[in-house]
């Protein structure tokens, strides 16, 4: 059977579905992506060609930072906007730091930075010491290989109470600590974060490696500057339950910046409770040229139930006789600690004389027992 179909009403029928094939094809509105802002880029060029980048921008998701060395291009994603690098020979570089909402969407800056390797401190320059005694085993180590941190390893932050009990004037951060080129790289900034005016970096072992006696070698070269107070020291390990100076202190190292004659200067001390009041004995040692930031040297401890000695380079120059009962907390576990203070009780603050960055360098810690 036909049926007849009014013409106008065929052509309505047509003309409302076409409309809704196109309706259904037409594509949604792309949303363009919110690209970061403000992008803030400090690069900080140490010794050994070392040069760390920080990037921070509003509403980056990662960052992407390449170094142009010759004919390689060295690139790092990084959620925190920090890459570093070492620079094989001096030279003008370029560095690209991008930040990114996505891999397509950034913005980005172009940094030009020089390196001049001439007169720096080859890692071989100094003394050095073995990797085994007669009569000593080597039960611990860190050569700072790789390019972070090992798990043997955590960090103080912030600013403690009191400026860490001595008025200093640093906020500790993880970014002040790096690994890099084989070294453990820890550095003194002068830069505002959370109101202080520096930044530096204090690594530990609590709660991850402890020893009781043994040989305590770290090798290092040291910063120097009014105010730095770079320091190697232990402490015991009940420090959470007994306190400071109750839990004891021995300082392998300390050095006050600020001229030659504290530059070339350091001291091992010990640190106890006595009757309810803190007790000290230590010595010092002194290089006949030069200063501890010119190359490395090696700061140990030889640590016995009877005596803790103290010792540059071999050079015993201080011993303890911790066999009185008042001094007990000598026969425990104590735990390491490498930082770089800025300012303090004891070295004062820094002045126009400093120049910064400042930076130690460790080049290897090794226990023996």
């Amino acid at each position: 059977m036909l049926y007849k179909i009014n013409s106008n009403i065929l052509c309505s029928a047509l003309s409302i579905f076409g409309l809704l094939i196109i309706s259904c094809c037409k594509p949604e509105p792309q949303l363009e992506a919110v690209l970061p802002t403000n992008l803030e880029v400090t690069i900080d060029i140490l010794d050994d060609g070392i040069v760390q980048v920080e990037a921070s921008a509003t509403n980056a998701n990662f960052y992407t930072i390449t170094f142009f060395e010759n004919s390689n291009d060295i690139e790092f994603e990084s959620t925190d906007g920090i890459a570093n690098h070492s620079f094989s020979a001096s030279g003008t570089y370029s560095i690209l730091i991008k930040a990114h909402t996505t891999y397509a969407d950034y913005i980005e800056e172009s940094k030009s930075i020089s390196i001049d390797l001439d007169g720096q401190t080859p890692i071989s320059d100094g003394y050095t010491t073995p990797l085994s005694y007669p009569g000593y085993t080597l039960v611990w180590s860190d050569e700072f290989e790789g390019t972070a941190l090992s798990s043997d390893w955590t960090y103080d932050l912030g600013t403690g109470d009191w400026g860490w009990g001595n008025n200093e004037l640093q906020y500790y951060r993880q970014n002040n600590a790096v690994v890099d080129q084989g070294l453990l790289v820890i550095t003194a900034k002068e830069e505002i974060v959370n109101s202080n005016n520096y930044t530096s970096a204090r690594i530990k072992t609590q709660g991850l490696k402890s020893f009781q006696y043994g040989r305590v070698d770290v090798r290092a070269k040291l910063p120097k500057g009014k105010g730095i107070w770079p320091a190697l020291w232990m402490l015991g390990d009940n420090i959470s339950s007994a306190s400071w100076p109750n839990c004891g202190e021995i300082d392998i190292m300390e050095m006050i910046g600020g001229g030659v004659s504290n530059e070339k200067t350091i001291y091992g001390t010990l640190h106890w409770d006595d009757n309810g009041s803190h007790a000290s004995y230590g010595g010092n040692n002194s290089l006949n040229s030069g200063i501890f930031a010119d190359e490395f040297h090696v700061f140990s401890i030889i640590w016995n139930s009877s005596s803790i000695e103290f010792l540059r380079d071999d050079i015993q120059y201080h011993i303890a006789d911790i066999t009185p009962t008042q001094l007990s907390e000598f026969h425990q576990n104590f735990f390491l600690i490498f930082n770089v203070a800025v300012g303090g009780n004891w070295p004062g603050n820094p002045d126009g004389t400093t120049d910064f960055p400042q930076s130690m360098y460790v080049d290897y810690i090794r226990v023996f027992q």
